[in-house]
């Protein structure tokens, strides 16, 4: 198992590409594994912490330090974890690698099509309409990772073949047994 070594799984991508839904599946099968894993939700962090913080970049950046910081604790003190995380600027997620150390980049691939029609915030309708702007994955910003770890072609995979690909990739990466 892991023995006690703490990594943090970042998944990225634009709305709609799977992340939490990824996230939870995650957490089940460590679970079944026994393993306990925290999970670290974009949208359930920013509600918690700050709700009216907005999107603009700083405040982007600023609400992914917390959650960065937050990954390097558990990982630091041996607690895996998944950061389900928009996560739109490259520079972020490089300086989230740097600062958490046992990190696998995880980008989930789709089609903006595949994420209209999954659309489970209802964002890309609104986005449609001209009800909001600036969506990532619509018209906003989201600069694809480089170099991630590992690609997921989320909408030509199963939830048991994006886990089971995760959790292979964990173990090539030494990131646990």
């Amino acid at each position: 198992m892991c023995d006690g070594k703490g990594f943090t799984i970042w998944l990225t991508g634009p709305s709609g590409a799977g992340k939490s839904y990824l996230a939870e599946g995650l957490k089940g099968r460590f679970s079944d594994m026994g393993l306990p894993i925290e999970v670290f939700d974009g949208d359930t962090v920013r509600k918690q912490l700050y709700p009216d913080i907005g999107f603009s970049k700083e405040a982007r950046e600023m609400h992914n330090r917390v959650v960065i910081n937050h990954a390097r604790l558990l990982t630091k003190h041996g607690v895996p974890n998944v950061v389900s995380l928009i996560s739109p600027y490259r520079a972020v997620r490089d300086f989230a690698r740097e600062e958490i150390g046992e990190f696998m980049e995880v980008y989930l691939e789709t089609t903006q099509e595949v994420r209209i029609k999954r659309d489970p915030k209802g964002l890309y309708a609104k986005a449609i309409k001209g009800e909001i702007t600036n969506l990532t994955g619509y018209d906003g910003v989201y600069e694809e990772p480089l170099k991630p770890d590992l690609v997921l072609r989320t909408h030509e995979m199963t939830l048991e073949q994006e886990v089971d690909a995760i959790i292979s990739k964990v173990k090539q990466l030494g990131l646990m047994e």
